[in-house]
């Protein structure tokens, strides 16, 4: 299939295109700029230039490759070091997930997409209610804390116009906390452990589900290349707490165990969004992804995947 990936020099688009292009796929990258290009082309793929912003640019690309598939990976994550300010950090992944979404959908329907795949996220927006684990069924939160208000709201408008996009057989992809090789740089997950400025808070019962890169990858395309429409989590078998997971990856790497920072302490030190992702939010569950597209992940469990998928 001729499949257009949308932001294709991105961490899951560096996973991502090399396996489309292995299964013998004709694969085309959309990213902004001409360096970004080259790394298109490195990963065996053909580089399409624009911003998808602009929808004139988006149009004449897509106009250019006539995908049959639309693969829509958009993010501007690279300096989301220090999440204080989470809707100012998030700002132009939102206008992604809004604006620019709209742009790729209007083209897609122009060129004769008949497949469309975008990237959603499951970490911490599900509703703060009930068991620790949620399928696609549960509700998201209605009451987040207001550091991530406009976040949410643009992950439920991406979802809605994917989910409407039934011409498109639109299908939302909630991926879970990626982690890999990427995840060890300055100011990193890795480098905050390291240098033990990740604490445990409270009892440390917030739920993670997390997935490796290489999942993310594999579960993107088995998406493509199936013909089923909806929104589902894309995460490993094993949401873990917090008190669970972080020591663990401390160990992992060789750091000191965090420090524990009692809930009373933290709810004066920290914002109320890193409070709660610490101590309140819930895992989801894959079992509707797995069971539908046939799909296991390399990395059943962050436990494995810490140890051998961080390098």
């Amino acid at each position: 299939m001729r499949v257009a990936v949308v932001g294709a020099s991105g961490v899951v688009g560096r996973a991502l295109v090399p396996m489309l292009v292995d299964r013998g796929h004709d694969v085309a990258g959309l990213v902004r700029t001409t360096a970004s290009g080259q790394v298109v082309a490195e990963l065996g793929a053909k580089p399409l230039i624009g911003d998808a912003l602009d929808p004139a640019t988006v149009f004449r690309a897509f106009q250019e490759f006539k995908p049959e598939v639309a693969v829509h990976q958009l993010t501007s994550l690279r300096d989301a070091t220090d999440l204080r300010n989470f809707d100012a950090v998030f700002a132009q992944t939102n206008l992604l997930r809004t604006r620019a979404t709209d742009n790729l959908l209007a083209a897609a329907r122009e060129v004769g997409v008949r497949r469309f795949v975008a990237q959603s996220f499951c970490g911490w927006p599900y509703a703060r209610i009930g068991g620790p684990v949620k399928t696609e069924e549960d509700p998201l939160d209605p009451h987040p804390p207001p550091a991530m208000r406009s976040t949410l709201d643009a992950l439920l408008y991406l979802e809605h116009n994917v989910g409407q996009a039934s011409d498109l057989g639109g299908i939302n992809l909630r991926y879970g906390a990626f982690y890999g090789p990427f995840l060890n740089t300055p100011g990193g997950m890795l480098d905050l452990v390291r240098r033990r400025r990740l604490p445990i808070v409270g009892r440390g019962r917030g739920i993670w589900s997390f997935i490796h890169i290489a999942d993310v990858a594999s579960a993107t395309v088995a998406a493509i290349e199936a013909n089923v429409a909806g929104t589902f989590n894309v995460t490993d078998d094993e949401p873990a707490p917090v008190a669970e997971w972080l020591p663990q990856l401390a160990k992992e790497i060789g750091a000191r165990l965090p420090f524990h920072l009692p809930a009373l302490v933290a709810r004066l030190l920290l914002p109320e969004h890193l409070f709660v992702m610490m101590t309140d939010i819930r895992g989801a569950s894959n079992a509707s992804f797995k069971r539908t597209f046939e799909w296991q992940p390399t990395f059943s469990t962050w436990r494995d995947g810490f140890r051998r998928g961080l390098v």
